[in-house]
């Protein structure tokens, strides 16, 4: 039975939930501790109207609790992927697919789709908002797709669909 999956940017993978969940901690703690030291540390300084050790640390607290906003908004209305009811015969959020180019030179490529909150292209999972990602959703292997992307386009033909942690 395949999984329905709402077009939703808060539908994760559990291992994306555990990683933003693990960042935060680190940010909500680690960082704010070292953040905290900065400031007090520039304050030994003097003035600070003119204290650029003390801006810098003030910006850094000001990009580090937007990060913390932004992480607490997204965990909360995650939607956690049941990874045990996905069916590998299409295409969908969760699973792995391999990819063949069929222009040369013919390389293959694999890739986890993922929501868009844990898309990260250096561990090879995309989002299924991506160019490829939409091209694929709901295929099945052995069909193929153009993709268009800004250097042109690409066509892919799906070889393989797993589970993520099968692949």
């Amino acid at each position: 039975m395949a999984t329905k999956i709402i077009d939703n940017d808060a539908t994760m993978t559990r291992s994306g939930y555990e990683r933003l969940s693990a960042e935060l901690i680190e940010l909500r703690t680690e960082r704010r501790a070292e953040i905290a030291r900065q400031l007090e540390e520039a304050r030994s300084f003097g003035d600070l109207s003119e204290n650029a050790e003390y801006a810098s640390a003030k910006e850094e607290q000001s990009k580090l609790e937007a990060r913390i906003l932004q992480l607490e908004m997204q965990l909360s209305k995650a939607r956690i992927l049941d990874e045990d009811k996905l069916d590998t015969r299409r295409v969908s959020l969760g699973l792995t697919v391999t990819l063949k180019e069929m222009t040369p030179p013919s390389k293959q490529y694999t890739y986890t789709i993922v929501g868009s909150e844990e898309a990260d292209p250096k561990t090879h999972s995309i989002s299924q908002k991506s160019p490829v990602g939409q091209a694929i959703l709901g295929k099945s292997v052995g069909e193929e797709v153009y993709v268009k992307i800004p250097k042109g386009v690409r066509h892919l033909k799906i070889t393989k669909i797993a589970l993520a942690d099968k692949a």
